[in-house]
Protein backbone atom coordinates (compact mmCIF):
# COMPACT_ATOMS: atom_id res chain seq x y z
CA UNK A 1 0.00 0.00 0.00
CA UNK A 2 1.24 3.35 -1.05
CA UNK A 3 2.07 5.27 2.58
CA UNK A 4 -0.19 8.46 2.92
CA UNK A 5 1.44 11.91 1.78
CA UNK A 6 -0.76 14.54 3.37
CA UNK A 7 -2.15 17.29 0.75
CA UNK A 8 -1.59 20.16 3.32
CA UNK A 9 -1.77 22.81 0.73
CA UNK A 10 -4.89 21.53 -0.56
CA UNK A 11 -6.12 21.80 2.89
CA UNK A 12 -4.80 25.00 3.83
CA UNK A 13 -6.61 26.56 0.43
CA UNK A 14 -9.81 25.03 1.53
CA UNK A 15 -9.72 26.23 4.97
CA UNK A 16 -8.89 29.91 4.35
CA UNK A 17 -10.95 30.35 1.03
CA UNK A 18 -13.96 27.53 1.46
CA UNK A 19 -13.94 27.80 5.33
CA UNK A 20 -13.02 31.53 5.66
CA UNK A 21 -10.57 31.33 8.33
CA UNK A 22 -9.27 34.42 8.81
CA UNK A 23 -13.03 35.78 9.07
CA UNK A 24 -13.98 33.22 11.84
CA UNK A 25 -10.69 33.95 13.94
CA UNK A 26 -11.43 37.83 13.76
CA UNK A 27 -14.43 36.83 16.17
CA UNK A 28 -13.25 36.73 20.18
CA UNK A 29 -14.36 33.12 20.53
CA UNK A 30 -11.55 32.06 17.85
CA UNK A 31 -9.16 34.73 17.99
CA UNK A 32 -6.26 32.61 18.78
CA UNK A 33 -6.95 31.04 15.80
CA UNK A 34 -4.25 32.74 14.09
CA UNK A 35 -2.56 31.56 10.66
CA UNK A 36 0.76 30.40 12.14
CA UNK A 37 -1.32 28.36 14.61
CA UNK A 38 -3.36 27.28 11.65
CA UNK A 39 -0.57 25.97 9.44
CA UNK A 40 0.97 24.29 12.37
CA UNK A 41 -2.05 22.63 12.81
CA UNK A 42 -2.43 21.27 9.45
CA UNK A 43 1.32 20.39 9.09
CA UNK A 44 1.21 19.05 12.26
CA UNK A 45 -1.37 16.61 12.27
CA UNK A 46 -0.28 15.48 8.88
CA UNK A 47 3.19 14.40 9.82
CA UNK A 48 1.67 12.64 12.89
CA UNK A 49 -1.04 10.86 11.53
CA UNK A 50 1.57 9.73 8.62
CA UNK A 51 4.04 8.50 10.67
CA UNK A 52 1.76 7.02 13.17
CA UNK A 53 -1.54 6.00 11.70
CA UNK A 54 -0.88 4.94 7.97
CA UNK A 55 1.87 2.36 8.98
CA UNK A 56 -1.09 0.62 10.82
CA UNK A 57 -3.62 0.43 8.11
CA UNK A 58 -2.85 -2.65 6.36
CA UNK A 59 -1.97 -4.59 9.65
CA UNK A 60 -5.23 -3.09 10.39
CA UNK A 61 -6.85 -4.90 8.03
CA UNK A 62 -4.92 -7.75 7.92
CA UNK A 63 -5.54 -9.00 11.53
CA UNK A 64 -8.64 -6.73 12.75
CA UNK A 65 -10.01 -6.45 16.25
CA UNK A 66 -10.74 -9.44 18.06
CA UNK A 67 -12.63 -10.42 21.03
CA UNK A 68 -11.10 -12.79 23.34
CA UNK A 69 -12.97 -13.85 26.69
CA UNK A 70 -14.92 -10.56 26.17
CA UNK A 71 -12.22 -8.38 25.85
CA UNK A 72 -11.16 -6.42 22.75
CA UNK A 73 -7.98 -6.60 21.17
CA UNK A 74 -6.39 -4.78 18.53
CA UNK A 75 -3.01 -5.36 16.13
CA UNK A 76 0.34 -4.40 17.98
CA UNK A 77 1.12 -0.88 17.40
CA UNK A 78 -2.46 0.65 18.20
CA UNK A 79 -2.37 1.34 22.04
CA UNK A 80 1.32 3.02 21.35
CA UNK A 81 -0.12 4.95 18.19
CA UNK A 82 -3.39 6.07 20.34
CA UNK A 83 -1.37 7.13 23.56
CA UNK A 84 0.95 9.59 21.22
CA UNK A 85 -2.43 10.44 19.84
CA UNK A 86 -3.47 11.64 23.15
CA UNK A 87 0.02 12.95 24.59
CA UNK A 88 -0.04 15.34 21.49
CA UNK A 89 -3.46 16.58 22.37
CA UNK A 90 -4.80 16.03 19.17
CA UNK A 91 -8.00 14.75 20.63
CA UNK A 92 -8.47 18.56 22.48
CA UNK A 93 -7.99 20.80 19.36
CA UNK A 94 -12.07 22.08 19.16
CA UNK A 95 -13.18 20.90 22.42
CA UNK A 96 -14.19 23.26 25.35
CA UNK A 97 -11.57 25.52 27.41
CA UNK A 98 -13.36 24.65 30.32
CA UNK A 99 -12.46 21.01 30.11
CA UNK A 100 -9.04 20.84 29.41
CA UNK A 101 -9.93 21.99 25.20
CA UNK A 102 -7.82 24.40 23.28
CA UNK A 103 -11.15 25.92 22.02
CA UNK A 104 -10.40 26.38 18.45
CA UNK A 105 -12.69 26.49 15.02
CA UNK A 106 -14.54 23.41 14.44
CA UNK A 107 -12.74 23.43 10.88
CA UNK A 108 -9.56 22.31 12.22
CA UNK A 109 -11.21 19.96 13.99
CA UNK A 110 -12.27 18.43 10.71
CA UNK A 111 -8.75 18.66 9.98
CA UNK A 112 -7.52 16.65 12.29
CA UNK A 113 -10.13 13.90 11.05
CA UNK A 114 -9.36 14.65 7.65
CA UNK A 115 -5.79 13.66 8.06
CA UNK A 116 -6.33 10.78 10.73
CA UNK A 117 -9.09 9.42 8.42
CA UNK A 118 -7.12 9.31 5.13
CA UNK A 119 -3.97 7.70 7.06
CA UNK A 120 -6.27 4.83 8.71
CA UNK A 121 -10.00 5.30 8.36
CA UNK A 122 -10.76 2.48 10.86
CA UNK A 123 -8.60 3.67 13.41
CA UNK A 124 -10.18 7.40 12.99
CA UNK A 125 -13.48 5.86 14.23
CA UNK A 126 -12.51 5.85 17.94
CA UNK A 127 -11.43 9.67 18.29
CA UNK A 128 -14.04 10.41 15.89
CA UNK A 129 -17.25 9.18 17.97
CA UNK A 130 -15.35 10.67 21.03
CA UNK A 131 -15.52 14.00 19.50
CA UNK A 132 -19.31 13.76 19.18
CA UNK A 133 -19.62 12.40 22.74
CA UNK A 134 -18.33 15.81 23.76
CA UNK A 135 -20.70 17.66 21.29
CA UNK A 136 -23.41 16.15 23.29
CA UNK A 137 -22.22 16.49 26.96
CA UNK A 138 -21.36 20.01 26.26
CA UNK A 139 -24.85 20.78 25.17
CA UNK A 140 -26.64 18.45 27.11
CA UNK A 141 -25.33 17.32 29.55
CA UNK A 142 -25.95 18.60 33.67
CA UNK A 143 -22.64 20.85 35.32
CA UNK A 144 -21.91 17.65 37.01
CA UNK A 145 -21.75 15.47 34.03
CA UNK A 146 -19.74 17.85 32.36
CA UNK A 147 -17.27 17.91 35.24
CA UNK A 148 -17.47 13.96 35.87
CA UNK A 149 -17.07 13.14 31.93
CA UNK A 150 -15.88 15.92 29.71
CA UNK A 151 -12.15 16.70 30.84
CA UNK A 152 -11.36 12.54 30.18
CA UNK A 153 -13.16 12.88 27.44
CA UNK A 154 -11.30 15.80 25.68
CA UNK A 155 -7.83 14.76 26.48
CA UNK A 156 -8.72 11.09 24.80
CA UNK A 157 -7.76 9.42 27.76
CA UNK A 158 -11.31 8.34 28.12
CA UNK A 159 -13.04 7.77 24.76
CA UNK A 160 -17.26 8.04 23.62
CA UNK A 161 -19.64 6.27 21.79
CA UNK A 162 -22.86 6.66 20.73
CA UNK A 163 -25.76 3.80 21.09
CA UNK A 164 -28.70 4.05 18.68
CA UNK A 165 -29.59 0.80 16.89
CA UNK A 166 -31.54 -2.31 18.03
CA UNK A 167 -31.73 -5.52 16.38
CA UNK A 168 -35.48 -4.95 15.18
CA UNK A 169 -35.02 -1.15 15.58
CA UNK A 170 -32.82 0.23 12.76
CA UNK A 171 -32.83 3.54 10.73
CA UNK A 172 -36.61 3.10 12.74
CA UNK A 173 -34.69 4.64 16.11
CA UNK A 174 -38.26 5.13 17.65
CA UNK A 175 -38.81 1.49 17.92
CA UNK A 176 -36.25 1.30 20.29
CA UNK A 177 -37.11 -1.37 23.39
CA UNK A 178 -34.23 -0.74 25.80
CA UNK A 179 -35.41 0.31 28.97
CA UNK A 180 -34.20 2.53 32.00
CA UNK A 181 -36.08 2.40 35.58
CA UNK A 182 -35.48 4.83 38.08
CA UNK A 183 -33.08 3.77 40.77
CA UNK A 184 -35.41 4.83 44.14
CA UNK A 185 -32.57 4.49 46.99
CA UNK A 186 -29.50 2.85 47.55
CA UNK A 187 -25.76 4.02 46.26
CA UNK A 188 -27.10 4.60 42.99
CA UNK A 189 -30.11 6.78 44.09
CA UNK A 190 -31.35 9.01 41.39
CA UNK A 191 -29.99 7.05 38.84
CA UNK A 192 -31.27 4.19 35.82
CA UNK A 193 -31.03 0.73 35.88
CA UNK A 194 -30.38 -0.11 32.03
CA UNK A 195 -31.70 -2.75 30.08
CA UNK A 196 -30.64 -4.20 26.36
CA UNK A 197 -28.92 -4.81 23.74
CA UNK A 198 -27.52 -2.59 20.69
CA UNK A 199 -26.07 -3.56 17.91
CA UNK A 200 -23.34 -1.52 15.23
CA UNK A 201 -21.47 0.63 18.50
CA UNK A 202 -18.24 1.41 16.86
CA UNK A 203 -15.64 1.13 18.88
CA UNK A 204 -18.03 0.03 22.21
CA UNK A 205 -15.48 -2.17 23.49
CA UNK A 206 -11.15 -2.01 23.36
CA UNK A 207 -8.50 -1.28 25.71
CA UNK A 208 -6.51 1.51 24.31
CA UNK A 209 -8.66 4.08 26.34
CA UNK A 210 -9.14 3.70 30.59
CA UNK A 211 -12.92 4.42 30.21
CA UNK A 212 -15.44 4.19 27.67
CA UNK A 213 -18.29 6.73 28.38
CA UNK A 214 -21.50 4.93 26.28
CA UNK A 215 -24.51 7.29 25.52
CA UNK A 216 -26.97 5.00 25.28
CA UNK A 217 -30.79 5.61 24.28
CA UNK A 218 -33.85 3.98 26.05
CA UNK A 219 -37.17 4.19 27.17
CA UNK A 220 -38.14 5.16 30.66
CA UNK A 221 -41.28 3.55 32.27
CA UNK A 222 -44.75 4.85 31.08
CA UNK A 223 -42.86 6.78 28.22
CA UNK A 224 -44.50 7.66 24.72
CA UNK A 225 -44.16 5.48 22.09
CA UNK A 226 -41.75 6.27 19.03
CA UNK A 227 -39.52 8.83 19.14
CA UNK A 228 -41.27 11.18 21.57
CA UNK A 229 -40.50 8.32 24.21
CA UNK A 230 -36.69 8.31 24.31
CA UNK A 231 -34.37 9.23 27.01
CA UNK A 232 -30.65 9.63 26.66
CA UNK A 233 -28.62 8.12 29.29
CA UNK A 234 -24.35 8.31 30.12
CA UNK A 235 -23.50 4.39 31.05
CA UNK A 236 -19.75 4.50 31.55
CA UNK A 237 -17.75 0.87 31.05
CA UNK A 238 -15.92 1.19 34.69
CA UNK A 239 -17.88 3.55 37.26
CA UNK A 240 -16.67 7.02 38.25
CA UNK A 241 -15.95 7.80 41.64
CA UNK A 242 -16.51 11.18 42.73
CA UNK A 243 -12.86 11.71 43.04
CA UNK A 244 -12.43 11.22 39.42
CA UNK A 245 -11.04 7.92 40.00
CA UNK A 246 -11.97 4.64 38.24
CA UNK A 247 -14.46 2.18 40.60
CA UNK A 248 -15.72 -1.54 39.22
CA UNK A 249 -16.97 -2.48 36.07
CA UNK A 250 -20.64 -1.44 35.04
CA UNK A 251 -22.90 -4.15 34.13
CA UNK A 252 -22.35 -4.29 30.39
CA UNK A 253 -20.36 -6.53 27.81
CA UNK A 254 -19.31 -7.15 23.97
CA UNK A 255 -21.41 -9.94 23.16
CA UNK A 256 -20.08 -10.36 19.74
CA UNK A 257 -18.12 -8.04 16.66
CA UNK A 258 -19.41 -8.17 13.24
CA UNK A 259 -17.92 -9.45 10.66
CA UNK A 260 -17.92 -6.41 8.48
CA UNK A 261 -16.58 -6.07 4.84
CA UNK A 262 -14.40 -3.29 5.50
CA UNK A 263 -12.82 -1.10 8.43
CA UNK A 264 -11.42 -4.46 10.11
CA UNK A 265 -9.83 -2.90 12.54
CA UNK A 266 -12.72 -0.89 13.98
CA UNK A 267 -14.70 -3.28 16.51
CA UNK A 268 -18.33 -3.10 15.39
CA UNK A 269 -19.64 -4.77 18.52
CA UNK A 270 -22.93 -6.30 19.81
CA UNK A 271 -23.52 -4.48 23.06
CA UNK A 272 -25.44 -6.02 26.05
CA UNK A 273 -26.42 -3.79 29.26
CA UNK A 274 -27.63 -5.30 31.99
CA UNK A 275 -27.55 -8.68 32.04
CA UNK A 276 -27.33 -8.95 35.84
CA UNK A 277 -29.57 -6.36 36.54
CA UNK A 278 -26.97 -3.71 37.20
CA UNK A 279 -26.28 -1.23 34.99
CA UNK A 280 -26.04 1.99 36.24
CA UNK A 281 -26.85 5.35 34.04
CA UNK A 282 -27.62 8.80 34.37
CA UNK A 283 -29.67 10.74 32.34
CA UNK A 284 -29.05 13.22 30.10
CA UNK A 285 -30.66 16.15 29.62
CA UNK A 286 -34.79 16.15 30.33
CA UNK A 287 -36.72 13.05 30.09
CA UNK A 288 -38.21 11.47 27.11
CA UNK A 289 -36.24 14.16 25.25
CA UNK A 290 -33.01 12.24 24.73
CA UNK A 291 -33.45 12.09 20.34
CA UNK A 292 -32.67 15.59 20.27
CA UNK A 293 -29.87 15.21 22.21
CA UNK A 294 -28.32 12.27 20.27
CA UNK A 295 -29.02 14.53 17.48
CA UNK A 296 -26.27 17.46 18.06
CA UNK A 297 -23.91 14.35 18.54
CA UNK A 298 -25.20 12.61 14.92
CA UNK A 299 -25.16 16.21 13.19
CA UNK A 300 -21.49 16.12 14.53
CA UNK A 301 -21.13 13.02 13.06
CA UNK A 302 -22.84 13.10 9.67
CA UNK A 303 -20.39 16.12 8.87
CA UNK A 304 -17.47 13.83 9.83
CA UNK A 305 -18.61 10.67 7.91
CA UNK A 306 -19.01 13.18 4.87
CA UNK A 307 -15.34 14.01 5.89
CA UNK A 308 -14.85 10.28 5.32
CA UNK A 309 -15.93 10.34 1.80
CA UNK A 310 -12.95 12.97 1.54
CA UNK A 311 -10.56 11.18 3.37
CA UNK A 312 -11.14 7.48 1.33
CA UNK A 313 -10.48 9.86 -2.09
CA UNK A 314 -7.62 11.39 -1.39
CA UNK A 315 -5.91 7.77 -0.21
CA UNK A 316 -7.21 5.93 -3.27
CA UNK A 317 -6.00 8.93 -5.42
CA UNK A 318 -2.87 8.68 -4.04
CA UNK A 319 -2.43 4.84 -4.49
CA UNK A 320 -4.01 5.08 -7.69
CA UNK A 321 -1.62 8.11 -9.34
CA UNK A 322 1.29 6.51 -7.67
CA UNK A 323 0.62 2.65 -9.51
CA UNK A 324 -0.23 4.61 -12.95
CA UNK A 325 3.23 6.38 -13.04
CA UNK A 326 5.04 3.61 -11.83
CA UNK A 327 3.33 0.78 -14.04
CA UNK A 328 4.55 0.80 -18.11
CA UNK A 329 2.25 -0.75 -20.28
CA UNK A 330 1.84 -0.51 -24.36
CA UNK A 331 2.65 2.61 -26.27
CA UNK A 332 0.33 5.58 -26.56
CA UNK A 333 -1.84 5.71 -28.99
CA UNK A 334 -0.76 7.85 -32.34
CA UNK A 335 2.44 8.13 -30.80
CA UNK A 336 5.43 7.81 -33.13
CA UNK A 337 7.31 6.13 -30.38
CA UNK A 338 6.67 3.04 -30.07
CA UNK A 339 8.30 2.45 -26.85
CA UNK A 340 5.73 1.10 -23.84
CA UNK A 341 4.79 4.00 -21.38
CA UNK A 342 3.82 4.47 -17.83
CA UNK A 343 -0.08 3.87 -17.96
CA UNK A 344 -0.44 7.53 -17.00
CA UNK A 345 0.44 8.82 -20.32
CA UNK A 346 -2.68 6.80 -21.57
CA UNK A 347 -5.98 9.34 -22.32
CA UNK A 348 -8.64 7.51 -20.21
CA UNK A 349 -6.41 6.86 -17.57
CA UNK A 350 -5.39 10.28 -17.66
CA UNK A 351 -9.24 10.70 -17.17
CA UNK A 352 -9.69 8.67 -14.52
CA UNK A 353 -7.44 9.92 -12.60
CA UNK A 354 -8.38 13.77 -13.13
CA UNK A 355 -11.85 12.49 -12.49
CA UNK A 356 -10.63 11.20 -8.88
CA UNK A 357 -8.39 14.03 -8.29
CA UNK A 358 -11.80 16.86 -9.29
CA UNK A 359 -14.24 14.66 -7.15
CA UNK A 360 -11.86 14.54 -3.71
CA UNK A 361 -10.96 18.19 -4.23
CA UNK A 362 -14.73 19.07 -5.02
CA UNK A 363 -15.81 16.88 -1.57
CA UNK A 364 -13.11 18.73 0.22
CA UNK A 365 -14.24 22.11 -0.48
CA UNK A 366 -17.48 21.00 0.56
CA UNK A 367 -16.00 20.05 4.22
CA UNK A 368 -14.86 22.68 4.98
CA UNK A 369 -17.51 25.17 3.39
CA UNK A 370 -19.41 23.63 5.86
CA UNK A 371 -16.73 23.96 8.38
CA UNK A 372 -16.51 27.37 8.36
CA UNK A 373 -20.65 28.12 8.47
CA UNK A 374 -20.74 25.78 11.66
CA UNK A 375 -18.25 27.79 12.96
CA UNK A 376 -19.86 31.00 12.02
CA UNK A 377 -22.96 29.21 13.38
CA UNK A 378 -21.40 29.18 16.91
CA UNK A 379 -20.64 32.34 17.42
CA UNK A 380 -24.15 33.97 16.64
CA UNK A 381 -24.61 33.75 12.94
CA UNK A 382 -28.06 32.57 12.35
CA UNK A 383 -28.03 32.70 8.40
CA UNK A 384 -24.72 30.76 8.55
CA UNK A 385 -25.95 28.01 11.29
CA UNK A 386 -29.39 27.55 9.03
CA UNK A 387 -27.04 27.04 5.81
CA UNK A 388 -24.93 24.36 7.57
CA UNK A 389 -28.12 22.69 8.58
CA UNK A 390 -28.77 22.26 4.85
CA UNK A 391 -24.81 21.50 3.47
CA UNK A 392 -24.80 18.78 5.86
CA UNK A 393 -26.89 15.88 4.54
CA UNK A 394 -25.02 17.31 1.11
CA UNK A 395 -21.45 16.73 2.48
CA UNK A 396 -22.97 13.29 4.46
CA UNK A 397 -24.60 12.18 1.07
CA UNK A 398 -22.64 13.17 -1.61
CA UNK A 399 -19.57 12.88 0.10
CA UNK A 400 -19.70 9.27 1.01
CA UNK A 401 -21.00 8.74 -2.36
CA UNK A 402 -17.55 10.17 -3.79
CA UNK A 403 -15.43 8.12 -1.50
CA UNK A 404 -17.10 5.15 -2.56
CA UNK A 405 -16.51 5.99 -6.16
CA UNK A 406 -13.04 7.19 -6.27
CA UNK A 407 -12.46 4.02 -4.78
CA UNK A 408 -13.70 2.11 -7.12
CA UNK A 409 -11.80 4.34 -9.92
CA UNK A 410 -8.79 3.40 -7.81
CA UNK A 411 -9.28 -0.48 -8.82
CA UNK A 412 -10.20 0.13 -11.81
CA UNK A 413 -6.67 1.75 -12.46
CA UNK A 414 -4.69 -0.91 -10.87
CA UNK A 415 -6.64 -3.11 -13.60
CA UNK A 416 -6.55 -6.76 -12.68
CA UNK A 417 -4.05 -6.19 -9.81
CA UNK A 418 -6.55 -3.79 -8.39
CA UNK A 419 -8.92 -6.69 -7.76
CA UNK A 420 -5.79 -8.58 -5.61
CA UNK A 421 -5.58 -8.18 -2.32
CA UNK A 422 -2.41 -7.37 -1.42
CA UNK A 423 -2.04 -4.25 -3.55
CA UNK A 424 -4.11 -2.31 -0.76
CA UNK A 425 -6.36 -1.13 -3.45
CA UNK A 426 -9.54 -3.07 -2.59
CA UNK A 427 -8.81 -2.20 0.78
CA UNK A 428 -9.92 1.76 0.00
CA UNK A 429 -13.29 0.29 -1.33
CA UNK A 430 -13.96 -1.85 0.95
CA UNK A 431 -13.68 0.77 4.01
CA UNK A 432 -15.38 3.24 2.06
CA UNK A 433 -18.40 1.38 1.41
CA UNK A 434 -19.92 1.79 5.14
CA UNK A 435 -20.13 5.39 4.90
CA UNK A 436 -23.10 5.58 2.66
CA UNK A 437 -24.98 3.73 5.00
CA UNK A 438 -23.87 4.38 8.54
CA UNK A 439 -24.75 7.77 10.67
CA UNK A 440 -28.52 7.92 8.46
CA UNK A 441 -28.13 6.75 5.28
CA UNK A 442 -27.89 8.77 2.49
CA UNK A 443 -31.40 7.96 0.92
CA UNK A 444 -32.10 9.32 4.70
CA UNK A 445 -30.15 12.30 4.49
CA UNK A 446 -31.99 13.28 1.21
CA UNK A 447 -35.33 12.72 2.57
CA UNK A 448 -34.03 15.05 5.18
CA UNK A 449 -32.68 17.40 2.84
CA UNK A 450 -36.46 17.42 1.16
CA UNK A 451 -38.33 17.96 3.93
CA UNK A 452 -36.60 19.56 7.49
CA UNK A 453 -34.22 21.33 5.39
CA UNK A 454 -36.52 22.73 2.89
CA UNK A 455 -38.74 24.14 5.55
CA UNK A 456 -36.15 25.83 7.29
CA UNK A 457 -36.91 29.81 6.59
CA UNK A 458 -39.99 28.62 4.49
CA UNK A 459 -37.80 26.95 1.37
CA UNK A 460 -36.12 30.55 1.45
CA UNK A 461 -32.51 29.59 3.11
CA UNK A 462 -31.91 27.10 0.44
CA UNK A 463 -33.44 28.70 -2.30
CA UNK A 464 -31.12 31.65 -1.37
CA UNK A 465 -27.84 29.02 -1.46
CA UNK A 466 -28.93 28.37 -4.77
CA UNK A 467 -29.48 32.04 -6.26
CA UNK A 468 -26.67 32.90 -4.91
CA UNK A 469 -24.19 30.53 -6.32
CA UNK A 470 -26.06 31.29 -9.70
CA UNK A 471 -25.04 34.76 -9.10
CA UNK A 472 -21.14 33.94 -8.44
CA UNK A 473 -21.19 31.64 -10.84
CA UNK A 474 -22.32 34.19 -14.10
CA UNK A 475 -19.63 33.69 -16.25
CA UNK A 476 -20.02 30.20 -15.72
CA UNK A 477 -22.67 28.93 -17.25
CA UNK A 478 -22.91 25.38 -16.97
CA UNK A 479 -22.70 25.93 -13.15
CA UNK A 480 -25.13 28.98 -13.33
CA UNK A 481 -27.52 26.64 -14.99
CA UNK A 482 -26.77 23.71 -12.39
CA UNK A 483 -27.60 26.25 -9.78
CA UNK A 484 -30.72 27.91 -11.14
CA UNK A 485 -32.12 24.74 -11.69
CA UNK A 486 -31.78 23.42 -7.99
CA UNK A 487 -33.78 26.67 -7.17
CA UNK A 488 -36.41 25.47 -9.36
CA UNK A 489 -36.42 22.55 -8.10
CA UNK A 490 -36.79 23.60 -4.10
CA UNK A 491 -39.40 25.91 -5.53
CA UNK A 492 -41.54 22.97 -7.00
CA UNK A 493 -41.08 20.81 -3.86
CA UNK A 494 -41.93 23.01 -1.87
CA UNK A 495 -44.84 24.36 -3.05
CA UNK A 496 -46.40 21.99 -5.61
CA UNK A 497 -44.75 18.38 -5.00
CA UNK A 498 -46.19 15.80 -2.73
CA UNK A 499 -44.26 14.45 0.30
CA UNK A 500 -44.20 11.21 -2.21
CA UNK A 501 -43.15 13.07 -5.10
CA UNK A 502 -40.59 14.83 -3.09
CA UNK A 503 -38.95 11.63 -1.68
CA UNK A 504 -39.01 10.02 -5.34
CA UNK A 505 -36.79 12.75 -6.16
CA UNK A 506 -34.73 13.26 -2.91
CA UNK A 507 -31.61 11.68 -3.59
CA UNK A 508 -30.70 13.14 -7.32
CA UNK A 509 -31.58 16.40 -5.54
CA UNK A 510 -29.41 16.07 -3.75
CA UNK A 511 -26.65 14.96 -5.80
CA UNK A 512 -27.58 18.42 -7.95
CA UNK A 513 -27.16 20.02 -4.75
CA UNK A 514 -24.04 18.71 -3.76
CA UNK A 515 -22.46 19.18 -6.86
CA UNK A 516 -23.34 23.26 -6.96
CA UNK A 517 -22.50 24.04 -4.02
CA UNK A 518 -18.74 21.73 -4.36
CA UNK A 519 -18.45 23.45 -7.84
CA UNK A 520 -19.31 26.94 -6.52
CA UNK A 521 -16.78 26.29 -3.84
CA UNK A 522 -13.84 25.03 -6.84
CA UNK A 523 -14.14 28.23 -8.75
CA UNK A 524 -13.63 30.52 -5.33
CA UNK A 525 -10.30 27.91 -4.94
CA UNK A 526 -9.32 28.88 -8.53
CA UNK A 527 -9.88 32.88 -8.29
CA UNK A 528 -7.57 32.76 -4.92
CA UNK A 529 -4.97 30.89 -6.86
CA UNK A 530 -4.94 33.41 -9.39
CA UNK A 531 -4.42 36.09 -6.96
CA UNK A 532 -1.64 34.31 -5.56
CA UNK A 533 -2.75 31.60 -3.02
CA UNK A 534 -1.25 28.48 -2.63
CA UNK A 535 1.41 28.54 -5.48
CA UNK A 536 2.17 25.14 -5.53
CA UNK A 537 -1.17 24.93 -6.81
CA UNK A 538 -1.17 27.35 -9.64
CA UNK A 539 -0.89 24.40 -12.08
CA UNK A 540 -3.37 22.01 -10.87
CA UNK A 541 -6.10 24.01 -9.67
CA UNK A 542 -7.34 25.30 -12.52
CA UNK A 543 -7.22 21.89 -13.85
CA UNK A 544 -8.71 19.68 -11.50
CA UNK A 545 -11.62 22.21 -11.02
CA UNK A 546 -12.08 23.02 -14.73
CA UNK A 547 -12.52 19.23 -15.20
CA UNK A 548 -15.08 19.42 -12.13
CA UNK A 549 -16.90 22.27 -13.86
CA UNK A 550 -16.95 21.22 -17.44
CA UNK A 551 -17.71 17.08 -16.52
CA UNK A 552 -19.27 16.33 -13.76
CA UNK A 553 -21.49 19.66 -13.46
CA UNK A 554 -23.22 18.44 -16.72
CA UNK A 555 -23.86 14.94 -15.58
CA UNK A 556 -25.37 16.40 -12.24
CA UNK A 557 -27.46 18.47 -14.21
CA UNK A 558 -28.77 15.61 -16.13
CA UNK A 559 -30.31 14.60 -12.74
CA UNK A 560 -33.36 16.65 -13.12
CA UNK A 561 -35.68 14.40 -14.84
CA UNK A 562 -34.97 12.07 -11.92
CA UNK A 563 -35.24 15.06 -9.44
CA UNK A 564 -38.64 16.37 -10.94
CA UNK A 565 -40.54 12.36 -11.96
CA UNK A 566 -42.27 12.06 -9.37
CA UNK A 567 -43.69 9.18 -7.40
CA UNK A 568 -46.51 7.99 -9.71
CA UNK A 569 -43.90 5.70 -11.90
CA UNK A 570 -42.32 4.19 -8.49
CA UNK A 571 -46.05 2.64 -7.80
CA UNK A 572 -47.55 1.96 -11.37
CA UNK A 573 -46.93 -1.72 -10.82
CA UNK A 574 -47.80 -3.69 -7.27
CA UNK A 575 -45.12 -4.70 -4.81
CA UNK A 576 -45.92 -8.56 -5.10
CA UNK A 577 -45.08 -8.11 -9.13
CA UNK A 578 -42.22 -5.72 -8.51
CA UNK A 579 -40.53 -8.57 -6.31
CA UNK A 580 -41.59 -11.33 -8.61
Amino acid sequence: MTPYTPPTQDQLLAIRVNAGIEEIAASEKFAHAEPDLVEAIVDGVGQFAAGEFAPLNRIGDLEGAKLENGVVRLPDGFKEAYDSYVEQGWNAIASPEAHGGQGLPFTLSCNVLENLGAANMAFCLLPMLSVGSIEALEHHGSKDQQAKYLPDLVSGKWSGTMNLTEPAAGSDVGALRSTAVPIEDGEHAGKYRITGQKIYITWGEHELAENIIHLVLARLPDAPEGSRGISLLVVPKYHVNDDGSLGNRNDLRCVSLEHKLGINASPTCVMSYGDNGECIGEIVGEPNRGLMAMFTMMNNARINVGNQGSQIAERATQQAVAYAADRVQSARAGSPDKNPVAIIEHPDVRRMILRMKALTEGSRALLYYCAGQVDRGTIGNTDARNRAEILVPLLKAWGTDIGVEVAGIGIQIHGGMGFVEETGAAQHWRDSRIAPIYEGTNGIQAADLVTRKLGLEGGEAMIGLFEEIARDAADETTLAALATDCAHIARWMRDEASLDDRLAGSVPFCTMAAVAVAGWQLMKQVKAVAGGAAPSLAETKPVTARFFIDRIVPEAHGLKAGAIGGSDLLYSIPSSSLAG
